[in-house]
């Protein structure tokens, strides 16, 4: 992308794509990031009519990430509620044979 006309083209050519999510276009670094769950190839194909393609890197977005970490950290406190229940259950049993 090197004008606003290719940068253009190349927004609408990823935008036809089923799956598109979001597209960002920066002409300084010549680069097009498109977000959401498409087949790459596809994507390739349609940007190659418009000017030449590197694919940078492919994965889930970095949100989903994020949203990851939430529930790993809510799945870590009911482990250690359940561990101190237990906790709580054992000193109760010893307090009671005595």
């Amino acid at each position: 992308m090197t004008d606003d006309k290719t940068k253009q083209k190349a927004i609408e050519a990823a935008a036809d794509i089923f799956g598109v999510d979001s597209i960002v276009a920066d002409v300084k670094e010549q680069k097009l990031t498109v977000i959401g769950s498409m087949d790459t190839v596809k994507i390739v194909k349609k940007l190659k009519k418009v000017g030449k393609v590197d694919i940078v890197s492919v994965g889930p977005a970095k949100e989903e990430k994020k949203e990851e970490k939430k529930e790993e950290k809510k799945e870590e406190k009911k482990e250690e509620k359940k561990e101190e229940k237990k906790e709580e259950k054992k000193e109760e049993k010893k307090e009671d044979k005595k």
